[in-house]
C-alpha cells in the first residue's frame, strides 16, 4: 500500500490565513487540520494526529511559544515549524528553545514555507533514522559510535560523539546554545555557553580542513550553531 499523506496541523487565529494555507497544502498532497488557538491545538492533539504542526508565534491565550513547549512535552517526534512576524533574534531563539524544529518569518513565499515543511518531515520520517548518517565526506555510524572523515576514523570522546550525533540528526537547523546543552548534558544545563564552545572548538579541529574557517560546524550568530550538510567544496 502507498504511504499515507503527511498530516499537518495549522495553528493560527486568523481563519482566512488558515483557509489559504489549508487549500495550498492540500493541493500539495497533505492532510490538513486547523486550530484557532494554542489551547484548542493542545486539546485535540494526540499521538499520530499530526506529523507536523505549523504554529503561529503570536496566538491569543497561552501564545505560540508556550503552545510549542507543551506540545513538545508529549509529542517528541512531531515536527514543529513556527511562524514569526518579526525577524528578531530574540523571537527565533525563543521559538527554537521551546522545541521548534524551524521557523519562518512573515511575509513569506509559500514555496519557501513548503520547502521548510518538507525538510523537517524528511528528518522525522522513519527512513531518516538510519544507523549510518552522512554529510559531505563525513560518515557517522550510530550503532558502533564511529565517525569517519573521507574514510578515515576520527577519534571522539563519548561526549563529543553524542554532540556530533545530535548535529547530524539536525542537519541544517539553527540550534540554540541552551537546547544543545540540555540535549547533551541534561535539563539542569542551559547557560554554560563557554563549556559548549570548548567542545565545538575541539570538534572543529577534528572534522574541519581549516578549523578557523569551518564548513560543517558553523556559528549561527546570536543563536548557537548550525551543522551544514553541504559538500566541503560547495
Amino acid at each position: 500500500m502507498p504511504p499515507s499523506p503527511p498530516k499537518i496541523l495549522i495553528v493560527d487565529d486568523e481563519p482566512a490565513l488558515r483557509h489559504a494555507l489549508r487549500t495550498s497544502l492540500a493541493a500539495n498532497g497533505f492532510t490538513v487540520e486547523e486550530a484557532g488557538s494554542g489551547e484548542q491545538a493542545i486539546g485535540l492533539f494526540n499521538p499520530g494526529r499530526a506529523d507536523l504542526v505549523l504554529l503561529d508565534i503570536n496566538l491569543p491565550g497561552i501564545g505560540g511559544v508556550e503552545t510549542c513547549r507543551r506540545l513538545r512535552r508529549f509529542a517528541t517526534e512531531v515536527g514543529i515549524v513556527m511562524i514569526t512576524v518579526r525577524d528578531s533574534e530574540e523571537d527565533h531563539v525563543k521559538a527554537l528553545d521551546a522545541g521548534a524544529d524551524d521557523y519562518i518569518v512573515k511575509p513569506y513565499r509559500f514555496r519557501e514555507l513548503l520547502a521548510r515543511i518538507r525538510a523537517v518531515l524528511r528528518r522525522i520520517q522513519p527512513e531518516a533514522l538510519a544507523e549510518h548518517l552522512r554529510a559531505g565526506d563525513l560518515e557517522l555510524d550510530l550503532e558502533r559510535r564511529i565517525l569517519k572523515k573521507a574514510g578515515a576514523e576520527v577519534h571522539l570522546t563519548p561526549t563529543e560523539f553524542d554532540l556530533m550525533a545530535f548535529f547530524f540528526e539536525h542537519q541544517g537547523i539553527p540550534l540554540p546554545h541552551g537546547r544543545l546543552l540540555r540535549a547533551i548534558w541534561g535539563p539542569e544545563y542551559g547557560s554554560e555557553v563557554e563549556y559548549l564552545r570548548s567542545y565545538v572548538r575541539m570538534l572543529r579541529k577534528k572534522i574541519e580542513d581549516d578549523p578557523a574557517r569551518p564548513v560543517y560546524l558553523v556559528t549561527e550568530p546570536w543563536v548557537g550553531y548550525r551543522f551544514n550538510p553541504s559538500e566541503p567544496d560547495d
